[in-house]
């Protein structure tokens, strides 16, 4: 599961579209929902969105941080002149956000604006995921650091394989008013959470209002791996960076891709400095591979983390590797050390392997040049369909380019390139 964080405006989207279905249409969400970007045409915003004339408003940020509250990011009850320049003030603004964790300096770029709800109490109720289980939270004490008052929590455990519609809740909440819609309200929002892929989903508060339950502040993420299958119930989803994240260029340049192909490209750069660069295939064995750098005592030295899989194009695969070797060979080791290319993943199982290393071995030779100037040295380890052909490719290659170039198939570890390449430097 690849937990990814998304807008709250999102995870509202989702609860409104789904939850009436999930509950034999007893609950609904209010569906008015604005996101707010610096390419958002303020002037006829409320053209296309009548209710901001006519409704009071609550407008806070929307870009995976919490307590705005506390850090006075937060306009309730406004009328939407109020809300406007209100948003305008900080469109583009640089903030520094003070969370548990410590302090976050970013850019603010995207408003969520909605109703404001006045209400009688407040709730706390969130659902997360375990290996074994999954876990509703709730308590009638919401709107605060529920930190604070954790004892206050009760927790329902859902062993995994249970169907949703058969669990209990009502059963295992303390007592308070109006308990079989509390608990009927819950039930029908477990069933979104499971049968839309999320993989956490938080209300801080949760309101009571008007004899049914209000979502408020809401955090929420989505298990990714789930995005072919969840497409139509998503629509347009986006995973945005956490805040203060700012993406460089190339990796602006992997998200575009990624976004027009049914296939996955992903990076992320860690260190430009660092001298492991890994070229993966597959999201798990991206996680193994990089595991692996640190756990052999090489985690200062990894300079990027990142996948191909869902077997992409050779065009993909070239504009993917040609991206990488870019940013790998843009200057020498200043102690004149050597840098490591690792060609690395498991064994496929449709992704046609001489395929996409045709488009790998044109980027490599491409960039021949460089990758001698930097003193590169290249591990490949790769099975699937047609590996015997794209290995032997690969062994030509090195041959062709006088380049440092070892290869690897099935028969040797998924992972023994990484210690073959860091034993050099020993």
């Amino acid at each position: 599961m690849a937990k990814k964080g998304i807008r709250e405006y999102d995870a509202k989207r989702l609860i409104n579209k789904a939850l009436p279905g999930y509950s034999n249409d007893r609950f609904h969400t209010d569906g008015r929902l604005v996101l707010v970007t610096p390419e958002t045409d303020l002037d006829g915003l409320a053209q296309d969105n009548p209710w901001l004339n006519d409704t009071k408003l609550v407008v806070k940020p929307d870009q995976l941080f919490g307590k705005r509250g506390k850090n006075n990011l937060l306009l309730v009850n406004a009328t939407f002149p109020k809300v406007r320049s209100w948003i305008e003030e900080r469109m583009n603004e640089e903030v520094t956000i003070v969370q548990t964790t410590g302090e976050t300096m970013g850019i603010l770029t995207h408003f969520l604006i909605e109703p404001f709800v006045p209400h009688e109490e407040e709730y706390y109720l969130a659902f997360t995921s375990r290996a074994d289980a999954d876990i509703i939270h709730f308590s009638l004490h919401g709107g605060v650091d529920i930190e604070e008052v954790w004892d206050s929590v009760v927790t329902i455990e859902v062993p995994i394989l249970t169907d949703p519609a058969t669990v209990d809740v009502l059963s295992q909440l303390p007592e308070m008013k109006e308990k079989e819609m509390v608990a009927a309200f819950i039930k029908a929002l477990y069933q979104v959470y499971c049968d839309y892929y999320f993989a956490y989903l938080e209300f801080n508060p949760i309101a009571f209002h008007e004899g049914t339950l209000v979502p408020l502040d809401t955090v929420a993420k989505l298990d990714d791996t789930a995005a072919f299958q969840c497409a139509d119930k998503w629509g347009k989803i986006e995973f945005p960076k956490a805040f203060g994240s700012v993406s460089t260029p190339e990796e602006a340049h992997i998200a575009a891709l990624d976004e027009k192909t049914g296939a996955s490209l992903k990076l992320t750069l860690l260190n430009p400095e660092g001298r492991v660069w890994n070229l993966v295939a597959g999201g798990g064995a991206s996680v193994i591979y990089a595991d692996t750098v640190v756990d052999l005592g090489y985690g200062k030295e990894l300079a990027n983390y990142g996948e191909y899989s869902g077997n992409p194009t050779t065009e993909q695969t070239y504009e993917y590797t040609k991206t990488i070797l870019d940013l790998m060979t843009r200057r020498p080791d200043p102690q004149g050390r050597p840098k490591f290319l690792l060609i690395g993943g498991g064994i496929a199982n449709f992704t046609d392997v001489a395929k996409t290393f045709t488009g790998i071995i044109k980027a490599l030779e491409d960039y021949k040049d460089k990758l001698r100037e930097n003193n590169v040295r290249i591990f490949v380890r790769r099975g699937g369909p047609n590996y015997k052909e794209g290995l032997e490719n690969m062994r030509r290659l090195g041959e062709r380019i006088g380049i440092p170039l070892q290869v690897f198939g099935p028969e040797t570890h998924m992972t023994r390139i990484v210690s073959l390449a860091l034993e050099e430097e020993k």
